[in-house]
């Protein structure tokens, strides 16, 4: 049937509601004959837009064996139909959904209500790789591969058991992308982290993240038009907008052109007064950076206060030391941004945020990282940006692991942590939604990726046990971030999840070994307890001590997180099971900024830079163990695979079939064999 182009209409305002979970019309709009909507996207993840391009619902109803391909679709939830020249489907008995090339704008029946959709959390069986085998799955966390040198704390180190998996077994090693677009971040110049990587490890697809996210609200301007703006913009008229946050280019935790936007956006929608309460890096940038960052927001606010806006710096502090702790390590923190950022009080006072900076920076052994928490005061000593009633408050970091606690603090009435003083009435929103499972903050500036179906909830659906562990620091990343970032368990009865607790109060190159042995002796315990059938750990040691910039104490953390996988890869052995060895981004690899020649970059002084950021190397996956298949290699037909690629792996190891929308499989089994 010949179709006119359908002209969009009104929006659709509202979804289908169902008891059914898996219909179609729980799942998709009720579009009236006079509503037409677009749908865009991979066939398992419909996409709904209306006329103005606003995304207002997804779908996970799968047409019967539609390939991911990224069709237009027009329609209505029971009738979708395909432009001319694309892929599309036929509904006809004798070839019943598969792809076709349209001649004409032809119609899909999506056969109405869908209570019996194909979707199911059953895997199938693998056709060659036998369950029943146990797993472990080792997150080896900032392990890249880089070029050997004395820079190279991996290299440098002794790491005899990683060595071995490297040398041992080609066709059982090799590399993974682990930054850019790979893990769902805007551009290849974007390192990863810890939060997309094990996102990725766990969603076995790519899911835009973070920065990209707030850059296509902020290019887009929606995010000055959602709910979570409006929400603040009620204090404009009376109250100070404050914004508080990593002041960097960094793009792990936030960017500095982002803010820009932002300042200039919330001029623009009415705010009068504006106090922004910064943080420094030196982490993922270079150390020092601050006071360049520092002199160009003061540059902007100048800018601001021209057209009549009273916007100033108010307050600061070093990210490791003020405000930016995660998993309830070291309250104190929190609380000494607390103080400067809502009270106005530090031990530390200044007239401007450049003299701040700079000076604090004299003192011995100064770090951006670790500048004590400041104010800024008027000519009459009082802090120009305390926090009161009436404000309004938006923490700008769009990573999620080191805004959780302060996010707490400003948003629970009910709050035992230490003593605020006082509990200000304000209207706070995130960047992004930090934590959905506990949904924090409940109000928020742009929607967090929606990440579903993930690995790990599948393997629970079919009947993996599971345990995960890791120290503090990346307890996290274990759960929470490779759970598709969702609190606690999938099912209780089925998984065991343990938290060992980090040192405080110190930094980490003071202990470099950290809870490696602890985590190992946890993860050894589990696999031989045969209560288990996957046993996912995290080491934290190359990144966590590659941060501080201790190159030495960087080397004792490889050599205890090499020591560690041993430990696992033992018990694996005495169980007849299998491993996966892998990193979620790089960082102890690479430890000095370099030139364009590939060479150690110099100071002015002519000592080597430092760098303590992630990196954009790519990073290992290993497997192997007694219990793993004769024949099974990994795939040459796989070059730019990357951390996403490992789910469907993980899968095929316990003996399914991963979801035909995961990122392919990194292993096959040899033909000869």
């Amino acid at each position: 049937m010949t179709l006119n182009p359908i002209k969009m209409s009104q929006k659709l305002s509202k979804w289908a509601t169902s008891t059914k979970p898996n219909s179609w019309a729980s799942q998709t709009l009720l579009a009236q004959e006079d509503q037409s909507i677009i749908f865009i996207g991979p066939s398992k993840q419909l996409k709904a837009y209306d006329e103005e391009a606003d995304l207002i619902g997804s779908s996970t109803w799968v047409p019967r064996s539609l390939s991911n391909h990224g069709t237009r679709f027009f329609g209505r939830s029971n009738l979708l139909r395909a432009p001319q020249g694309r892929p599309c489907l036929s509904s006809r008995a004798e070839d019943p959904f598969l792809h076709k090339p349209c001649t004409e704008i032809c119609e899909i029946e999506a056969l109405g209500d869908m209570g019996s959709s194909d979707f199911s959390w059953k895997l199938a069986d693998h056709p060659k790789l036998p369950k029943g085998k146990t797993v472990a799955v080792v997150v080896l966390d900032g392990w890249g591969e880089a070029n050997p040198d004395q820079y190279n704390c991996i290299h440098v180190a002794e790491t005899p058991t990683m060595d071995s998996l490297k040398k041992g077994a080609p066709e059982k090693w090799r590399l993974v992308r682990a930054h850019g677009t790979a893990v769902g971040l805007p551009t290849e110049d974007d390192m990863g982290n810890s939060e997309v990587g094990h996102n990725a490890l766990g969603a076995g697809r790519i899911f835009a993240q973070g920065a990209k996210l707030v850059d296509l609200a902020l290019a887009s301007g929606k995010i000055f038009e959602g709910e979570g703006f409006k929400y603040v913009k009620e204090c404009f008229d009376k109250g100070t907008l404050h914004l508080i946050g990593l002041l960097s280019d960094g793009g792990v935790h936030s960017r500095l052109d982002q803010l820009q936007l932002l300042l200039k956006g919330c001029s623009e929608n009415g705010a009068k007064r504006i106090r922004v309460h910064i943080l420094t890096d030196g982490r993922d940038v270079l150390d020092g950076s601050s006071v360049g960052f520092v002199e160009t927001l003061e540059n902007d606010l100048a800018k601001l206060r021209e057209k009549g806006i009273d916007a100033q710096i108010a307050s600061g502090g070093g990210r490791m030391y003020v405000t930016m702790d995660r998993y309830e390590n070291d309250w104190g923190v929190v609380k000494r941004g607390w103080d400067a950022q809502v009270l106005g009080e530090a031990p530390h006072k200044f007239r401007s945020a450049v003299e701040a900076v700079k000076k604090l920076r004299e003192e011995p052994k100064a770090n951006d990282q670790y500048l004590p928490p400041f104010v800024i005061v008027d000519e009459s000593g009082n802090a120009v940006g305390p926090v009161v009633d009436g404000d309004a408050v938006v923490t700008l970091n769009f990573r999620a692991d080191r805004m959780v606690m302060i996010a707490k603090a400003l948003e629970y009435a009910d709050f035992d942590k230490f003593d605020r003083v006082r509990f200000p009435k304000i209207r706070y929103a995130g960047m992004l939604q930090y934590d959905g499972e506990l949904k924090l903050p409940s109000h928020y500036l742009v929607s967090p990726p929606e990440i579903d179906r993930t690995s790990g909830e599948y393997l629970v659906h079919n009947g993996i046990r599971t345990f995960a562990c890791s120290e503090t620091v990346k307890f996290g990343h274990v759960t929470f971030f490779w759970n598709g970032n969702r609190s606690g368990y999938f099912n209780p009865s089925m998984e065991e999840y343990v938290e060992i607790p980090s040192d405080s109060g110190i930094t980490f190159n003071v202990q470099p070994k950290m809870k490696a042995l602890e985590i190992a002796e946890k993860a050894r315990d589990a696999i031989l307890s045969g209560k288990f059938d996957q046993v996912r750990v995290n080491l934290p040691n190359g990144d966590m001590v590659g941060h501080t910039g201790d190159i030495e104490a960087t080397v004792v953390a490889c050599k205890a997180a090499d020591e560690a996988v041993k430990i696992i890869l033992d018990a694996i052995e005495q169980v007849g099971g299998i491993y996966v060895v892998t990193a979620d981004h790089g960082n102890a690899e690479d430890m000095v900024k370099r030139n364009k020649t590939g060479q150690p970059q110099l100071d002015k002084a002519g000592k080597i830079q430092i760098l303590t950021s992630h990196t954009l190397q790519p990073v290992p996956v290993a497997i192997g163990g007694p219990g793993l298949a004769s024949g099974v290699r990994f795939r040459n037909d796989v070059p730019d695979g990357g951390l996403a690629n490992v789910a469907a792996t993980v899968m095929n190891l316990h003996g399914f079939e991963a979801p035909t929308d995961y990122k392919p499989t990194l292993v096959e089994i040899s033909s000869l064999l």
